[in-house]
């Protein structure tokens, strides 16, 4: 349903939104949009893309009219907390057990053909 009425397209204290001189996107607008994104669409996929991109920039403008003030920025709705294990010396292998295994090693490290030339 388009957005219609004198608040469908108003910002903060009824002022003209940035997005109002979008309301009527037009055919050409969804073809040179397309152009800079390098997206090649049929005259049919144009006819539709001006119907849905419209609705996307009514839908837009409806969330930007939402009461922002002292509502602190914020990347994610929920708080983040980043999940690793602290970073702590344990025992491991040596040298020699880990290169036990190994086809060849020379100066207690892996050995591996030469692919590139010194070049």
């Amino acid at each position: 349903m388009p957005c219609t009425g004198p608040d469908a397209w108003s910002g903060p204290e009824g002022l003209p939104h940035r997005l109002a001189r979008m309301s009527s996107l037009s055919r050409d607008d969804v073809a040179h949009l397309a152009g800079l994104a390098r997206i090649e669409l049929s005259d049919a996929e144009l006819d539709r893309m001006v119907g849905e991109l419209g609705v996307i920039l009514e839908s837009v403008a409806k969330v930007q009219q939402a009461p922002t003030d002292g509502v602190a920025p914020m990347s994610h709705p929920m708080p983040l907390t980043n999940v690793t294990r602290p970073d702590v010396v344990r025992p491991s292998l040596g040298a020699d057990a880990v290169l036990a295994g190994a086809p060849e090693s020379e100066q207690q490290r892996f050995s591996v053909p030469r692919i590139l030339d010194e070049d």
